[in-house]
């Protein structure tokens, strides 16, 4: 059940996409809601000191951080149920220690639908063997992992990443999702989001590229609906993780490539070459793309991968910016037709929608 606060919330925000979009001919938005609370698989507190005591702090938007704006937390409702019954055990644990609370500045948390739980606290100070002593102890006492960060400092006691599984359509994927590193914040979202980018996938066969993959999270899903997938990540922790995750799964119709969007679309055209290609063994002409799936930054897709992305018989395409996806549709219109729509509620409460477009050539 959702409370009328939040039905109304979510129908503010359909109400926009079918404004944003109202001169395109395409089919009506699907509506996938998110819990109304404990969703947010991550989140970052301050720490406030005050008359030695230390506590969780926010502070109110717009307003420049200080006494007059901060927001004492001893819970936080959007957060998941686990950081939430973690933050009293962890401050008292804190409170108790002055080595482990001593110009302590921040604290952070990453946790999971499968239970396991990353807690980062960064300080302004330099930290030393006494505190990884008190750190250690911490860790083991509350059994969570635990990083210790200082300028300049990195003190992994353990990992720097949590461990996921996804159950999507029946089907248990495994992540790992590296501190610091991209992941989809609603974790129940994500696995709707993920049945339904299976969905626009289902019988469409061929090879698939995925441009933007991240760790691999929808890669792993999709990589079952097709021959081959290459897909292609700039960032050097996302794809370790990647091919750990790809490993961890069994997923051995799977490549990755470390290039860019813009980059991959020289590969494509031939203008330009990479020997992180050849050095990887990848042939583009090894493969034959019915299908390309994109996740772009808030930015949207440059006109370059836009003009690559109109060589594809289909476009699976994930919005974190529903007015960058109308303006890329501007060209992507011209030859393809919109066959499904989505509205992923991955922020309730907030301004900020997630959507989904499935894109198919247009008959000739």
């Amino acid at each position: 059940m959702h409370g009328s606060d939040y039905i109304r919330q979510l129908d503010d925000k359909a109400a926009f996409l079918r404004r944003l979009f109202a001169d395109i001919d395409m089919p009506g938005w699907e509506i996938f809601p998110s819990p109304e609370q404990h969703y947010r698989m991550r989140a970052e507190f301050r720490i406030w000191h005050e008359g030695g005591t230390i506590r969780y702090a926010m502070f109110e938007r717009g307003r420049k951080a200080g006494g007059a704006s901060v927001v004492r937390l001893t819970q936080f409702s959007a957060a998941s149920a686990a950081i939430n019954a973690l933050m009293p055990e962890l401050l008292a644990a804190l409170s108790a220690e002055e080595v482990l609370h001593k110009r302590l500045f921040q604290c952070e948390f990453l946790s999971t639908l499968s239970s396991d739980m990353l807690v980062s606290l960064i300080y302004h100070r330099k930290l030393d063997d006494a505190w990884r002593t008190a750190a250690e102890a911490l860790q083991q006492r509350c059994g969570i992992a635990l990083i210790g960060r200082s300028k300049g400092q990195k003190i992994v006691l353990s990992r720097d990443f949590v461990s996921e599984a996804f159950l999507v359509n029946g089907q248990l994927f495994r992540y790992r999702q590296p501190e610091g590193g991209f992941s989809q914040p609603n974790a129940a979202v994500c696995v709707k989001m993920l049945e339904w980018a299976c969905g626009c996938a289902q019988g469409l066969g061929g090879d698939l590229l995925e441009l933007y993959c991240g760790n691999g999270n929808f890669t792993l899903p999709l990589a079952r609906h097709f021959r081959r997938v290459l897909a292609t990540e700039v960032s050097k922790t996302s794809v370790q993780a990647a091919q750990w995750n790809i490993e961890a799964n069994g997923a051995d119709n799977i490549r990755i490539a470390r290039l860019s969007a813009e980059e991959f679309a020289q590969a494509a055209s031939g203008s330009r070459e990479f020997r992180r290609l050849r050095e990887q063994g990848i042939s583009l002409a090894d493969y034959a793309f019915s299908t390309v799936f994109v996740d772009p930054p808030r930015a949207g897709v440059d006109e370059a991968t836009l003009r690559l992305l109109q060589n594809f018989d289909n476009i699976i395409y994930i919005s974190c910016n529903p007015e960058t996806l109308r303006a890329n549709l501007d060209l992507l219109l011209a030859t393809h037709d919109i066959k499904a729509a989505a509205l992923f509620d991955q922020f309730p409460f907030t301004p900020h929608i997630e959507s989904g477009v499935l894109l198919r050539r247009k008959a000739v």
